[in-house]
């Protein structure tokens, strides 16, 4: 326990430190935001840039490992969908938010620090597959959705074209399609840049927990138990539960593989959530679920750690 314990505590006390920056003052919420740009534009594409760039790209891509990662989280998004959309009746914007927050991993500001600590260096290579299927399908997905039951009056094509253009100018999108040129062509990266990637790789970690701690200040829950608890069960359990199922039926996973994927399923959903959901009125649970989930995240992480640890997944 105490070895989960010296896992899962560093990484929300650095959390914890970036929520009481924004309590004191000492960082305002502009000051916060340019960190977090720093980190979506720099240091995970140089994170995702060195992990492809350090090892074979057959030993990177891993298809059985996308497509059960794919279909666990599918599965996951078409399950919130149908709950929120048919059995209680909710509008489809709505429905596709709520079903957004279950389904998409905070791969890049959550997920990859924990497997990283856990799992070590594939963690990264990780990260990059999952936010494949998180930037390629589950949140277009959830986009499109949104804008169609929003009745703006744009139609589905120009939907999913601004979609797809946004998604066009993902920094960690454009990291990884660097990283694969580099890899297919073998170019070596020269010592001092490859250097400074590594440097701002480094950095990925450590600055996207204290990102998600300042964004969490100033966050409440009033109201919305229902909502905000369904949303949080489907993220820290339901999507782990499936993604665990998905990848029991794909064979010829590396154990180590499918507990990095258990771990990046348990983290609370994308940072950007609460903006989302503000787009499509769903700002306060939007909010509010992350806030939550954020720190009952600890726990749920700490729990299946504990649990694929005991089943021999992971040796501590």
């Amino acid at each position: 326990m105490l070895a989960i314990l010296g896992i899962t505590t560093p990484i929300f006390l650095l959390i914890g430190l970036g929520y009481i920056a924004r309590w004191s003052g000492i960082i305002q919420r502009d000051q916060m935001q340019g960190v977090g740009v720093f980190v979506l534009y720099c240091a995970l594409p140089a994170l995702v840039i060195r992990a492809l760039t350090q090892q074979p790209l057959e030993e990177v891509f891993k298809l059985n490992y996308l497509v059960a990662y794919g279909l666990g989280s599918i599965a996951v998004f078409a399950a919130g969908l149908l709950l929120c959309l048919k059995l209680q009746r909710q509008p489809l914007n709505a429905s596709a938010m709520q079903a957004l927050g279950m389904s998409a991993s905070n791969s890049g500001f959550v997920g990859y620090p924990v497997a990283a600590m856990v799992i070590g260096s594939p963690a990264a290579v990780l990260m990059a597959l999952n936010m494949v299927i998180e930037t390629l399908i589950i949140i277009p997905a959830a986009l499109i959705l949104a804008e169609m039951g929003s009745h703006q009056g744009s139609s589905t094509w120009i939907t999913v074209k601004k979609t797809l253009l946004s998604l066009i100018k993902n920094p960690v999108l454009v990291g990884l399609l660097i990283g694969i040129c580099l890899a297919v062509t073998g170019v070596n990266i020269p010592a001092p840049l490859f250097k400074a990637i590594d440097m701002l790789a480094e950095a990925a970690g450590p600055a996207a927990l204290f990102v998600i701690g300042g964004a969490l200040f100033g966050l409440q829950v009033k109201g919305m138990a229902s909502d905000v608890g369904q949303i949080v069960i489907g993220k820290l359990i339901i999507h782990p539960l499936l993604i665990f199922i998905a990848f029991y039926f794909v064979p010829g996973i590396d154990p180590l593989y499918m507990a990095g994927a258990l771990l990046f399923a348990a983290a609370p959903m994308i940072s950007i959530y609460p903006l989302f959901g503000q787009r499509y009125g769903l700002g306060g649970v939007s909010a509010a679920a992350m806030l939550v989930a954020t720190v009952a995240s600890f726990f749920t992480l700490s729990l299946i750690i504990g649990l694929m640890s005991l089943s021999g997944m992971l040796a501590f």
